[in-house]
């Protein structure tokens, strides 16, 4: 019986996929970003996977390629949200610009850095024109005249995927790639692609799902990111509590209104209360 496929949104089996076939990295960037000059070839920069990136917490094995013209391209996938996702987004994306020139050089001879990041998550959703838009791209824009801009040294691409599924934006190749992350397992769905590059990257998830040490360590992985999923989610509900027992303490010392009520506007239970009303003051 054939083994069950591995998830390409795993950022362990992204990493093998594209980050061992510079082929297939001129392909998704080519596709993701047809309006950039189109690209020949690549140098993949960190090839390869270690095992402490896979244990480590916050790490995404993303895959940072060159053109032989020079530009940095930083690709990756994310399948969780956390509140410092674009800054560290911003920092990484910085860094490689900032990394191309040593001390004394020509400013000039500076190059794209270009981030291209998958998300398997929906970020942008606070108006209905957001809630309308999956393809996103930022440059430095002046905020009040767009048409005007330092140029594109600096420049992050977002694929919000479930999104784009859903509401069927990107058409041709790009369209294609957002059917491959979302429905690779639907062997109908996938039959009716025949982008060639596509063809590629789900035949080399096949050979990945073959083979027992990289099913292993894509369990290792998606182990790794559930666990931090759980200390995130602890932490967030640590603070919580730690914020509701701050109020019931404050209401403790005004003194006008009972446990019980101090209790349903916390949402404590009396017992808590009566506990923080014996403790000592902080």
């Amino acid at each position: 019986m054939a083994a069950e496929l591995l998830d390409p949104k795993n950022d362990y089996v992204f990493k093998r996929v594209f980050g061992e076939d510079p082929a297939l990295v001129v392909a998704l960037i080519n596709d993701l970003r047809p309006d950039l000059p189109e690209i020949q070839s690549v140098e993949i920069l960190n090839p390869g996977v270690n095992a402490e990136e896979l244990r480590g917490k916050y790490i995404v094995l993303d895959v940072l390629a060159r053109d032989a013209v020079g530009h940095a391209y930083d690709i990756e996938i994310q399948v969780r949200r956390y509140g410092a996702w674009h800054q560290r987004a911003l920092y990484y994306l910085a860094r490689m610009l900032a990394s191309q020139l040593d001390a004394g050089e020509d400013y000039a001879q500076l190059r794209a850095a270009v981030g291209i990041h998958l998300l398997d998550f929906d970020l942008f959703t606070e108006t209905p024109a957001q809630c309308a838009q999956a393809l996103w791209r930022f440059e430095m824009r002046d905020a009040r005249q767009p048409a005007v801009s330092l140029g594109n040294r600096l420049q992050l691409t977002l694929i919000e995927l479930k999104k784009a599924d859903r509401l069927r934006q990107g058409t041709g190749p790009l369209g294609d790639w957002v059917s491959f992350f979302e429905h690779w397992r639907e062997e109908k769905t996938m039959s009716e692609i025949e982008h060639g590059p596509i063809r590629e990257a789900l035949n080399r998830v096949r050979q990945l799902s073959a083979d027992d040490e990289a099913r292993r360590m894509a369990f290792v992985r998606e182990r790794a990111l559930r666990d931090e999923v759980s200390l995130l989610k602890e932490a967030r509900e640590q603070g919580r509590q730690e914020a509701a027992q701050e109020t019931a303490r404050n209401l403790i010392r005004l003194g006008t209104i009972s446990d019980t009520q101090i209790a349903q506007a916390t949402g404590l239970t009396v017992e808590q209360v009566e506990a923080l009303r014996q403790s000592p003051p902080r």
